[in-house]
């Protein structure tokens, strides 16, 4: 199975390689086309690379204490107690870019809950 480069999920068929130079660049695979439109820009700026930013890998890296917190919390600690740091982080990632997904697709649309607060600004 091959990744995707921006999320690790399964790539499913969209790519991209710097300038079409295959000899000279890597061959990014990707899961979907909003991945492959993240990627390219990503490769775009950094000459043919995908990788995470300094402050992204800090991010991950601060997430982990708080993620074993709750894996102790909830009794949950012992299955993961023997994996790798990018096991965990992969698990991180996909937390968040669930998350920042369903936040994105629920910000496209309006919703309605009939709550005072709820009624467009007046002015």
């Amino acid at each position: 199975m091959t990744i995707c480069a921006v999320c690790a999920r399964e790539a499913r068929g969209f790519g991209y390689v710097h300038r079409l130079q295959h000899d000279r660049y890597p061959y990014h695979l990707f899961c979907s086309l909003r991945c492959q439109d993240v990627g390219s820009a990503i490769a775009q700026r950094n000459n043919g690379m995908i990788d995470k930013t300094a402050r992204e890998a800090q991010a991950i890296r601060d997430a982990r204490v708080l993620f074993a917190e709750a894996l102790t919390d909830l009794g949950l600690m012992a299955p993961f107690f023997n994996r790798t740091a990018a096991d965990i982080d992969r698990l991180i990632e996909a937390a968040v870019t669930g998350y920042v997904d369903s936040m994105l697709a629920q910000g496209a649309r309006k919703e309605r809950t009939g709550t005072a607060h709820d009624d467009p600004i007046p002015f």
